[in-house]
């Protein structure tokens, strides 16, 4: 699609999503004052979701790299014909009061701390996928929401499309009989990073401002752009990253509530010799009673699984398992399997493909509109439910043994050195409060 037709298509389905939710399409006086934080890969698609909306204004970008805020104000410019305020520091965005609402791409170590400030600025929030980087923080987005009277939405994006919300209300509806099992499948092919050694920090970036709240550490090219996320200061592995969206939908279809009350999860980072810290390869299981959720991780070469196919090197999805059958879903539709034959009886498609972004960031936009944060399709509570399941399996992956969980508490019952894992030491001054 070329750059011309993609506009197109945001307009036309960015306009159409929104008139559809909650509230009508509002006109160009009572635009959305919006601004874009973190301005790599994602927060490009942020731009380019917001300017095609009429009823939005990327008022302003920030980054704390120069050349990437150049790139930004370049693509709203041609994209919208005018040019946003860059900021290096989101700080003094968020005291910038014609700023209504922020959308959030940072990578995983700020989401948290930037949600919390936007909120006390009172700024509405859309924020990357995970919702937080930790256990500790994902509680104080929620309080900071709450306290605030915020909009605060979660990139999980699968929450505001139409074929697999229908998927999960006939897993509700009894399709397969009662629901046990929900597994998670997240082989995406990852190479090797290789090793980068300690440089200068290169012009233009403000390092102390990328690092936030980890510690501080020497600059080196696999620390930054893209490989944060195989660092446990920056990121949270690809359990994660990618992953999250599967936790999300397994939790979602096996209709459980919360956390569970156990975990364990182990694997490694099998063949690579490299700078990654976070594993290629990982299983995990979380008990909830009669109920379980099964994750797997695998970023070498693999096969399918299931009714979730290989594409490009890729099987990514969710498998559920019922008392009568089985379901399989991804992002190109549905299968429902019954009985001791193992008959299909369902095999349900999209009618038209969709970015799941638009549609989702017009849902968030429209409760920006009517203040009711029931509205939003993966409230900051859904988000952080997803990440904070991530986050029990890669603490029982690094302490390599079984949890006992208090999801009521949301700690490790007298176990000192997993609730360790649980929070981090910040960096002054980028600190998540006790009391946000």
């Amino acid at each position: 699609m070329n750059p011309q037709d993609r506009r197109s298509f945001l307009r036309t389905t960015g306009a159409a999503a929104l008139s559809t939710a909650a509230s009508p399409i509002l006109g160009a006086n009572n635009r959305v004052n919006a601004a874009v934080i973190g301005l790599g890969g994602r927060g490009g698609n942020h731009i380019d979701i917001l300017a095609a909306l009429p009823e939005c204004r990327v008022a302003a970008v920030c980054d704390v790299n120069q050349a990437a805020q150049e790139r930004a104000v370049a693509r709203v410019e041609k994209a919208a014909g005018y040019k946003p305020r860059a900021y290096y520091d989101m700080r003094e965005l968020f005291a910038n009061k014609e700023i209504d609402a922020v959308s959030i791409a940072t990578p995983n170590h700020w989401h948290a701390l930037s949600t919390i400030w936007a909120c006390q600025a009172g700024k509405d929030v859309y924020v990357e996928k995970p919702a937080c980087h930790n256990i500790f923080e994902g509680r104080k987005m929620i309080e900071a929401a709450r306290k605030y009277k915020r909009m605060v939405m979660v990139g999980s994006q699968s929450r505001s499309l139409a074929f697999k919300i229908r998927a999960i209300e006939l897993l509700r509806e009894g399709i397969i009989g009662e629901v046990y099992m929900a597994k998670g499948l997240c082989f995406k092919r990852r190479r090797s990073i290789g090793h980068t050694p300690d440089e200068p920090v290169p012009p233009g970036l403000n390092w102390d401002l990328f690092l936030g709240p980890a510690q501080m550490k020497p600059y080196s090219k696999n620390k930054f752009a893209y490989n944060w996320h195989w660092f446990w200061d920056t990121g949270n592995g690809d359990i994660g990253n990618q992953g999250v969206h599967e936790m999300d939908i397994a939790h979602w279809g096996l209709g459980v509530q919360g956390l569970p009350a156990a975990v364990v999860s182990t694997g490694g980072k099998f063949v690579y010799q490299d700078d990654q810290e976070t594993p290629n390869t990982q299983l995990a299981t979380f008990e909830y009673g009669n109920k379980q959720i099964v994750f797997e991780v695998r970023g070498l070469l693999t096969g399918e699984e299931g009714g979730i196919q290989w594409r490009g090197g890729n099987v990514i999805g969710n498998l559920f398992f019922g008392s009568e059958g089985w379901m399989a879903v991804d992002a190109w539709g549905f299968q429902v399997y019954k009985g001791e034959k193992n008959e299909k009886i369902m095999d349900e498609k999209p009618k038209e493909r969709t970015w799941d972004t638009v549609p989702h960031m017009a849902n968030f936009l429209a409760a920006v509109r009517t203040r009711d944060p029931k509205t939003l399709t993966a409230s900051v509570e859904i988000g952080v439910n997803a990440a904070n399941l991530c986050h029990l399996a890669n603490i029982s992956y690094r302490l390599k043994r079984k949890l006992a969980f208090d999801p009521v508490q949301w700690i490790f019952p007298g176990d000192a050195e997993a609730n360790a894992l649980a929070t981090r030491a910040y960096r002054p001054p980028y600190v998540v409060p006790d009391v946000v």
